[in-house]
């Protein structure tokens, strides 16, 4: 129990835990908890309910009772902030030191910190993180590694700017208890970022900016506006300095884009394309809704997807016609250093992938490793040149119905042997990384996180429980599903010889048979892995 009355830890007070965990720290995330918990679960449940709906045979549509927001020409999200008028590559990934040095390093205009997706929320990553962001942005940050090889930031050169992801409204924080109640992992994420860094971004001509994970409607929007306002209040900072920018990631948010951006407009920087969250949450969503709503195996679905460039386009010409930024979507490749074929097949297919955003009018776009910076930028470069953004193509030309969203069956591809094989292997792997304290794992040249381990299960929840029959084999069926778990797994041990970690894997291999066979569908795989967590 610390000093903040009402406010406990049990979490371990490591070394300099104390600098992040002040009593005036803890206060303002018990102040906000006090104020907004009881909205958050409101809107939990508003979720839940929706799924009833949807799981009844409602299909999601733009709302009728939002149709004057919608319709009004006249309205505008706020002008671009400092330092975030330029997003044209942004890199992501969590906020270990090596990571915070590399992405600030990178030559990236943005460096998405994540407390989130690429991120596993072990008491030491959340943190050790905020403490990170502090010392990097006092410049004091360093890394060495077990082998002697150092990083430091580069003295003369212009660092990318922070935004911070916390945690989406659906996980607690466990180890900070407000009048007995766990505390919600997004408040504490951005109470203690807006309290320790919110000073120091201005003393930089800069702000606190984040981005805003796993939303499913405006009235979530509405519910950080008001924490952004209060919260602001609290500390003195001027209203309308935190600016965010909203994953569109759910498909239920994709009917609500400009609701979203009118509840933050004075807050606002813009949406970002949340590729793979989306895809899983198509899947998640209309898990029950039989063969309309099934996708292909996920690396067959493709962003020239007919419903998929619905998405993007709507996002666009929502975004600009309210004079708010449009962030792409993650470039996921790895770099090899051993297999240039691999490099440079992948490699053009990232430049096609931000060939396609750039010519949409995307004004950036994301990158998950430092080496695929320049490619992104040169991309984006040939397309704005001297300009910083593409806020004045509007893309009048985008009409975007419904049907459009939802016309999941226009995707191609199929369900093969090769593809469950696929799913069980990368999600094996994956979760057992996350028990261990990693995030953010390069799993057969590709950056997987939470998101993609997401897309896995529930594919295979998804094709077991609406009797798919793969195209080159039988039916997947429980026995099915348990026989490839086992051979991947023995494919697994026998790929990492003395590095296989028995006990992980173990661990891993009984919570995706959970989260993927249970007769009942866990709405996100973090939730009972949080619990496995100390």
């Amino acid at each position: 129990m610390g000093a903040t009355p009402g406010v406990e830890i049990t979490g371990p007070m490591h070394d300099r835990f104390d600098q992040i965990l002040t009593d005036d720290a803890l206060a303002l995330i018990a102040d906000l908890h006090r104020r907004f918990e009881g909205r958050r679960q409101e809107l939990l449940a508003a979720r839940a309910r929706r799924q009833e709906e949807i799981a009844a045979g409602a299909d999601l549509d733009f709302l009728p009772e939002t149709r004057a927001i919608r319709e009004d020409p006249s309205w505008r999200v706020a002008p671009p902030a400092p330092g975030i008028t330029d997003r044209r590559v942004e890199i992501t990934g969590p906020t270990d030191r090596k990571m915070t040095v590399n992405a600030l390093n990178s030559g990236a205009k943005v460096w998405l910190a994540d407390f989130e997706d690429a991120n596993t929320p072990l008491w030491e990553n959340m943190i050790g993180g905020q403490l990170n962001l502090r010392d990097a942005l006092d410049r004091t940050i360093d890394f060495t590694t077990p082998e002697g090889k150092s990083y430091a930031l580069k003295d003369d050169s212009e660092l990318a700017t922070v935004i911070v992801r916390p945690r989406g409204w659906h996980l607690d924080e466990k180890h900070i208890l407000v009048d007995g109640q766990r505390a919600s992992g997004a408040i504490v994420d951005f109470a203690l970022y807006l309290f320790h860094c919110a000073q120091r971004q201005l003393d930089k001509g800069k702000g606190p900016y984040y981005y805003l994970p796993k939303m499913e409607s405006h009235l979530e929007a509405r519910l950080w506006n008001d924490i952004f306002v209060a919260a602001q209040e609290r500390l003195g900072i001027p209203r309308g300095t935190i600016r965010a920018t909203v994953l569109i990631e759910t498909i239920p948010a994709a009917f609500e884009m400009e609701e979203i951006l009118y509840e933050l407009r004075e807050h606002s920087a813009g949406l970002n394309a949340g590729r793979w969250d989306y895809l899983f949450s198509i899947i998640k969503v209309h898990r029950t809704r039989g063969r309309r709503f099934l996708l292909p195996e996920r690396n067959a679905v493709t962003m020239t997807a007919p419903f998929m460039r619905a998405y993007t386009e709507l996002l666009v010409s929502t975004c600009h016609r309210r004079g708010a930024f449009a962030i792409g979507g993650m470039a996921a490749f790895i770099p090899s250093r051993r297999d240039p074929e691999v490099n440079e097949r992948a490699l053009a297919k990232v430049r096609d992938d931000k060939a396609r955003e750039s010519g949409d009018g995307f004004d950036g776009s994301w990158v998950a490793h430092p080496d695929l910076v320049p490619v992104c930028r040169e991309v984006f470069d040939g397309v704005l040149g001297e300009r910083p953004n593409q806020l004045d193509r509007q893309r009048d030309d985008v009409a975007v119905k419904a049907g459009d969203l939802l016309a999941v069956d226009s995707a191609e591809g199929g369900v093969t042997e090769a593809g469950l094989r696929g799913n069980i292997n990368v999600a094996l792997q994956y979760l057992a990384a996350w028990l261990g304290g990693n995030g953010a794992v390069a799993i057969h040249n590709l950056m997987e996180d939470a998101a993609t381990a997401e897309i896995s299960r529930s594919q295979i929840w998804q094709w077991l429980h609406n009797g798919v029959t793969l195209d080159d084999g039988p039916q997947v069926t429980r026995d099915l599903v348990t026989r490839l778990i086992d051979e991947e797994l023995a494919a697994i041990r026998e790929q990492s010889g003395d590095a296989f970690d028995a006990g992980r894997y173990e661990r891993a291999m009984e919570l995706f048979t959970e989260v993927a066979l249970a007769d009942d569908y866990v709405e996100f795989l973090t939730l009972p892995a949080y619990e496995r967590m100390p």
